[in-house]
């Protein structure tokens, strides 16, 4: 069913698909503690505006897999003839393997089953016509941890998955139809994944757990309060994160304290901007505006304005 400009989601019990409820994976239970959450929830700029033109939904992954993979998304649009929105979303330090049927980026030309490494800057896509992706978000490093490739030689790339993952992968991801409920994509990929679990990695929980510090303790605002947290060395560290990851630490953890900007800003902050950023880790002004500034392509000043425009 179509109405204007967007596309409505098959699945009439998940109510206003804009929010992005999150959906169980079929038969499975939440993610057990072991695999909490190691990537924020902010990054969709503009949100609102989003939520005008892409129904967004997300499910979770059954917990055989959860400790590589983050969960799942899925998007659906229909833009009018000659209408178009520019998508723009903060990076994650997270690759992602997707499929993506209908109106979609010019450099996939004909593959549907793709896969997208770490982007170091604002991922920005130009939506039009009608289409829809399902993506697999890997936790940081989950995807080379589950398939080996090195996370480096990903950045900053979109690729066809072929090649990249197991051929039975590639083709039970490929087979899977557009029309089908994203209850009915989660099953299906849960099930092919669940077949290729990876052996134990004592290097990759390591990391997990760095991420997971990253992300929840707000107080971590240097690399070197990790390495004196964790006892590692700022080499191993390095190695570790290029390998896995595919940026640096000091990369993901400024990532992380940019979404946590954005999202106060997003819900309506109205204190100093420098009392946010030194929370965030920048004691430098001119630092936190310029880092702000080349991320989110505006100040924290204008953005701040925009949303307080959007909400009256």
């Amino acid at each position: 069913m179509l109405n204007a400009g967007k596309l409505l989601f098959y699945t009439p019990s998940v109510g206003d698909c804009t929010n992005a409820s999150e959906l169980p994976s079929p038969g499975c239970v939440a993610p057990e503690p072991s695999a909490a959450a190691t990537s924020t929830r902010s990054g969709i700029l503009r949100p609102a505006q989003l939520e005008a033109h892409i129904a967004l939904q997300r499910a979770q992954c059954c917990p055989e897999i959860s400790r590589w993979v983050e969960g799942y998304w899925q998007l659906h649009w229909a833009m009018p003839e000659q209408q178009s929105y520019l998508s723009q979303v903060l990076p994650h330090p997270a690759v992602t393997l997707s499929v993506e049927h209908g109106a979609r980026r010019d450099v996939l030309q004909d593959e549907t089953v793709v896969v997208t490494g770490v982007p170091t800057r604002r991922f920005e896509v130009n939506v039009h016509g009608e289409g829809s992706v399902f993506g697999i978000k890997f936790r940081p490093g989950g995807f080379t941890a589950m398939f080996g490739t090195p996370a480096n030689v990903l950045r900053d790339h979109t690729v066809p998955a072929a090649g990249l993952v197991p051929h039975r992968v590639h083709q039970a991801l490929a087979r899977l139809e557009p029309t089908l409920q994203l209850t009915e994509w989660t099953a299906q990929v849960d099930q092919v994944l669940a077949t290729i679990v990876p052996r134990s990695n004592l290097e990759y929980e390591s990391l997990l757990n760095i991420i997971q510090s990253m992300l929840n303790d707000p107080t971590v605002v240097r690399i070197g309060q990790l390495e004196q947290r964790q006892g590692i060395g700022r080499r191993t560290l390095q190695r570790m994160f290029s390998h896995y990851v595919g940026v640096s630490p000091k990369w993901v953890l400024s990532r992380y304290r940019i979404h946590d900007v954005v999202t106060a800003l997003d819900n309506g902050y109205d204190g100093l901007l420098t009392e946010l950023a030194v929370n965030a880790g920048w004691y430098d002004q001119s630092h936190f505006i310029r880092d702000f500034s080349t991320l989110i392509g505006t100040t924290p000043s204008d953005y701040r304005n925009e949303v307080q425009a959007r909400r009256r």
